[in-house]
């Protein structure tokens, strides 16, 4: 992993943009906090593929979660 400050990257993008080609994250950093990364597409798949391991669990009819999930969001309120 690679930390650079925004400032750093903005002025050496191309120098970044190569390490994260090389397979290297680049965290970017404001005034010492870490603000945003740059992962490698393949690290990002895998972030959010696990992220979602244990959400849905046994059988799950993916239409009818995304309608009832919708239909509690956008429920009208008389």
């Amino acid at each position: 992993m690679i930390a650079a400050t925004a400032t750093e990257i903005k002025n050496n993008f191309d120098k970044y943009l190569d390490d994260v080609i090389a397979g290297n994250e680049v965290v970017v950093t404001v005034n010492g906090k870490e603000i945003g990364r740059f992962v490698p597409r393949a690290a990002a798949v895998s972030y959010l593929s696990d992220s979602l391991v244990g959400v849905l669990k046994g059988n799950v009819d993916l239409d009818e979660a995304r309608q009832e999930g919708l239909s509690a969001k956008y429920e009208s309120v008389d």
